[in-house]
């Protein structure tokens, strides 16, 4: 029946994908670069990234059988004001939205040629380097903040493969490398994760450590998450490509919830179990779980420096987890008021795990020096 490839690809943009590419399956090129990431313990405590080596070296591997893959992409609104929350966590999960539809294009494939093709839907979940694939499907180039980049449309969007058994013409990879000599995501970065050109210390990336790491954040590196709380936007927003062709979120499902856009730290600082359920129902953000997302909210609150989060943060010192305690005692050194100090000291006499108490001692230590830069005025911004 001719070239599928127009007919696949107009069918892709109908479900809603930006991009679309093809591309032959087989050895892929960025797996001894993975390897070598790993070894240099740049991937931190994501021990699931080893799982499956011999599989990622080979993207016929993970579903045996397939042969093409068909790899798109999904804008999420790089046009999104920044915020607290990244922009890709705002709306529903990508994962289930982008699989549904990917689905969907594996069930019109089969019904257009006109019999049942083997193939699997994937979304950041099994053992494939995706921007390996897209490269190879001509949508973009690795930008040296790491992103998949393209040129028309920045680096906003996620990527998914549908892998088929099916012969396909496969389009020509993106060659040309289009940052050129600019540094700006690198001098961007407030933790200076991006230690060379394409070269990610995850352990020090914002969105690792406000999602992926489960324990304590590393106390040098709070100061600089500022008042993000979930991910981080910051060496896409500098990036001249993403911040001249970025395009609003068209995807519904994908739009920011209300309670994503600018919600008040304060108020999330509060949120019972039940309330985490409800906010982070069908969201990205439950990846983080109740426990990692007050983490981050209460390291955001010590650095608004705001006598305003004391109340809040005083009640967080009796939470449930520990590491909410912990990164509560931090926040509550960090504004250093009257009431904060008393806090931190009377928690000291009832608190029993031993990381919070190094945390209660180190927050003491830690006001006893703002106080005196200070004086005993406390700060309310």
């Amino acid at each position: 029946m001719g070239d599928l490839n127009p007919l696949i690809k107009a069918q892709a943009h109908v479900l809603g994908f930006d991009l679309a590419g093809i591309t032959t399956l087989g050895p892929a090129q960025t797996a001894q670069y993975f390897d070598d990431w790993l070894q240099a313990g740049y991937s931190g405590e994501m021990a699931y990234l080893a799982k499956g080596a011999e599989k990622r070296a080979d993207t016929k591997r993970p579903y045996p059988g397939v042969t093409s893959a068909i790899v798109v992409a999904m804008n999420y609104g790089g046009t999104q004001p920044s915020g607290p929350i990244a922009r890709y966590a705002r709306g529903d999960d990508y994962h289930d939205v982008m699989v549904d539809k990917l689905n969907a294009l594996h069930t019109w494939l089969c019904e257009t040629i006109g019999h049942q093709v083997d193939g699997k839907a994937y979304v950041d979940t099994g053992p494939i380097l995706e921007r390996d694939l897209a490269r190879r499907a001509g949508l973009g180039w690795f930008g040296k903040n790491t992103n998949l980049i393209n040129p028309q449309l920045g680096s906003c969007f996620f990527i998914g493969a549908l892998l088929v058994a099916l012969d396909l013409t496969p389009d020509p990879p993106f060659e040309a490398d289009r940052c050129g000599t600019c540094t700006r995501c690198l001098d961007a970065c407030p933790t200076q994760a991006l230690v060379a050109p394409r070269a990610l210390d995850a352990t020090r990336c914002i969105s690792y450590l406000t999602i992926e790491l489960k324990g304590p954040i590393p106390e040098p590196l709070r100061e600089h998450i500022g008042e993000l709380i979930y991910g981080c936007d910051i060496c896409q927003d500098v990036c001249p490509y993403t911040k001249k062709f970025s395009k609003p979120v068209t995807e519904l499902a994908l739009k920011a919830r209300p309670e994503m856009e600018a919600p008040s730290l304060i108020a999330l600082m509060r949120m019972s179990n039940e309330e985490w359920r409800q906010f982070s129902n069908g969201s990205p953000i439950k990846r983080a779980k109740r426990r990692g997302f007050l983490r981050n909210v209460a390291v955001a609150l010590g650095n608004t420096a705001s006598a305003d989060a004391v109340s809040v943060l005083i009640d967080a010192l009796s939470d449930v987890e520990p590491v909410v305690r912990g990164h509560a005692a931090w926040a509550l050194g960090k504004i250093g008021t009257p009431e904060a100090h008393d806090a931190l000291h009377t928690r000291t006499t009832l608190e029993k795990d031993e990381s919070v108490r190094e945390e209660l001692r180190s927050a003491l230590a830690t006001e006893t020096v703002v106080s005196s830069m200070m004086g005993s005025t406390p700060r309310n911004l």
